[in-house]
């Protein structure tokens, strides 16, 4: 139903959402939410314009959240790159139906609309929240921990 450029979007804003102190380079972006890295530039970029990343270049930059996960709303983020076009006169040009929409593309529309609804409810940090007895959903893995090298390793 969505694009996959909205779904790449909600997985990398869900990434940034779950390290929101931390700038992360468009690499390990990529590499952790499994978007290509060419296409993710381009998903940063609208989501840099709709103002809800901030990415910078040069060694302290990176890619970070502009605003709180609670602050965020699904909607927000499908909407920075690929909007959810409402029904509003007949998909199929029919002058018959004028402006008024056929009970098919009626429903559509009212479905589109509770869409829009849920998701502009629903905010980033509320997918973040992990409750008790809920099945997972998508995973990042976390930064690897350093260790010591041992003398049999070197």
């Amino acid at each position: 139903m969505f694009s996959r450029t909205a779904e790449y979007a909600l997985r990398t804003t869900s990434f940034l959402g779950s390290r929101p102190t931390t700038n992360l380079t468009t690499e390990e972006i990529a590499t952790a939410t499994k978007v290509p890295p060419a296409y993710l530039s381009k998903v940063i970029q609208s989501l840099r314009k709709a103002g809800l990343v901030d990415s910078r270049r040069g060694a302290s930059g990176g890619v970070k959240l502009n605003k709180d996960p609670e602050d965020i709303t699904i909607l927000e983020i499908i909407n920075a790159v690929d909007p959810i076009e409402r029904i509003d006169r007949c998909p199929l040009g029919l002058a018959a139906h004028g402006v008024q929409l056929c009970p098919m593309h009626s429903q559509l529309d009212e479905a589109l609309a509770s869409i829009e609804e849920i998701f502009g409810a629903t905010t980033l940090a509320d997918v973040l929240d992990d409750p008790a007895g809920s099945a997972k959903r998508c995973t990042f893995p976390r930064s690897p921990k350093k260790t010591r090298r041992t003398a049999r390793s070197r």
